[in-house]
């Protein structure tokens, strides 16, 4: 099964990019967008054989996210069932046979990290979830985690820019020793690569980014991870498509 998580930064400009020629070319079983900032479902994603699951914010063009799959679902739940986090439609869960898959858009820290608190609330909130689906299944997280991991991740550091601060890197520290795999770390130990680059550094010169999406797998899924990357060269979002394909 391949997995394609991806930050489009707003659907409507994406598709007059060349999203839906990009997305046929990807050619995912499953395809999760974060901030899609709105309802709009081109009919060329039905007709590629996807069904389509939004979940949008309350606030109009804001936020959003959407999955797309080809693969029959078991069951959807839209949301974490707070409604703080909830309004802003920024978590999609499908049940498929053998694990459950979530789509998700983390809060951004804001700007002199004015939404740390909150950010840091989705993020017990999302744990405390996965964890209770995992008492039934493996877990697969995916989407725009709005923090840079490790070092590694980073083409440059300032603690108070949204998603290097110590607190979030602390934060998915954690939740991997809880039982999960960063699958493009657990195959690409020692590569520097990114999923986000501001629009003045996205440069192959420059190319100063942050590795922001990630796929998580829970540990059961390990073995089943045999691909796992980043399409650096697709220059519709500030973010590339990621993905992840299981046994």
């Amino acid at each position: 099964m391949k997995i394609v998580s991806w930050n489009v930064n707003g659907i409507r400009s994406a598709l007059s990019k060349g999203l839906v020629e990009e997305v046929k070319r990807l050619n995912a079983d499953v395809l999760l967008l974060q901030e899609t900032r709105g309802e709009v479902v081109p009919l060329d994603f039905v007709l590629m054989g996807y069904k389509v699951i939004s979940f949008q914010a309350v606030r109009k063009g804001y936020s959003g996210v959407m999955t797309l799959t080809k693969i029959p679902t078991l069951r959807e739940v839209k949301g974490l069932g707070k409604r703080e986090f909830d309004d802003e439609g920024r978590v999609i869960t499908v049940e498929f046979k053998d694990f459950y898959l979530l789509n998700c858009y983390f809060p951004r820290a804001g700007d002199g990290l004015s939404r740390l608190d909150f950010k840091l609330s989705f993020d017990k909130e999302l744990e405390e979830f996965a964890q209770r689906l995992r008492k039934e299944k493996p877990v697969v997280v995916c989407g725009d985690f709005n923090v840079a991991h490790q070092d590694i991740d980073m083409a440059f550091y300032d603690p108070t820019i949204p998603g290097l601060s110590p607190q979030e890197r602390e934060w998915f520290s954690h939740f991997l020793s809880m039982g999960y795999v960063d699958s493009f770390r657990l195959l690409h130990p020692s590569e520097r690569k990114y999923s986000w680059w501001s629009y003045r550094g996205r440069s192959k010169e420059k190319n100063r980014g942050l590795r922001l999406d990630y796929c998580v797998v829970s540990e059961e899924l390990k073995e089943k991870v045999k691909e796992a990357d980043i399409v650096t060269e697709v220059n519709i979002s500030d973010h590339a498509p990621i993905y992840l394909i299981l046994e």
